[in-house]
């Protein structure tokens, strides 16, 4: 059973901040199973060899099966920890994050610490942005050329994302449909073609859009 919809980060990217002149820097990606998470944190542990500390945390599984946390050095439970509850607290799934910290000579003690990997992370999630999943059924619409003008302008009219149109004997506009909405929409586009319309369902996908903090 796929999720109907879930937030996720949209890329990979990275933000750093500075706090008390030590430097944070949270690497962001999306990991979809166990293995691509690792390797992109081993990856950024690489890259950052001579820094502090690499900690990290991710969220994996569509009921959030695979969670870890990691403060590589740091205080237990001061870094990893609040990297995942950023996550959890977002409500994101599939989602790594490494946190590297080059220390600048200030101690910020066990509360200092869960606020400053808190709040890199959270920047960091801010910018590189997080996207809406939903499934999304893609349906084929079949009618003769002369419904064309009509049909696009009420879809567009509607909000729906059109996939691909095919200038063929006959047209056929392909067209993402929320799962939950498939039925409405051949009801639709029926009443909206009298009945001049041949309708298929395609394959089942996610389809992703920006995600706005309300």
């Amino acid at each position: 059973m796929m999720l109907s919809c879930y937030l996720t980060v949209k890329k990979t990217g990275e933000h750093e901040i500075t706090i008390q002149k030590s430097r944070f820097i949270a690497h962001i990606t999306r990991a979809e199973t166990e293995t691509e998470a690792t390797e992109f944190i081993q990856a950024i542990k690489k890259q950052h060899w001579d820094a502090t500390h690499n900690c990290s945390a991710y969220l994996i599984g569509e009921h959030d099966q695979i969670q870890k946390a990691n403060d590589d050095g740091e205080p237990s439970g001061t870094a990893g920890v609040p990297i995942l509850e950023v996550l959890k607290k977002r409500k994101l799934k599939d989602t790594a994050v490494v946190v590297t910290r080059y220390f600048g000579g200030i101690k910020l003690g066990a509360g200092g610490l869960i606020r400053a990997y808190g709040k890199a992370t959270s920047e960091g999630l801010d910018a590189v942005g997080i996207v809406e999943r939903k499934l999304s059924q893609i349906v084929h619409a079949k009618f003769d050329y002369t419904w064309l003008g009509k049909i696009e302008k009420e879809l567009r009219a509607a909000k729906y994302t059109i996939k691909e149109i095919h200038y063929l004997d006959t047209v056929e506009v392909e067209t993402y449909v929320d799962e939950s909405q498939v039925q409405v929409f051949k009801d639709w586009m029926i009443e909206l073609t009298n009945g001049q319309c041949t309708l298929n369902l395609g394959d089942t996908v996610y389809l992703e859009d920006d995600y706005i903090r309300e």
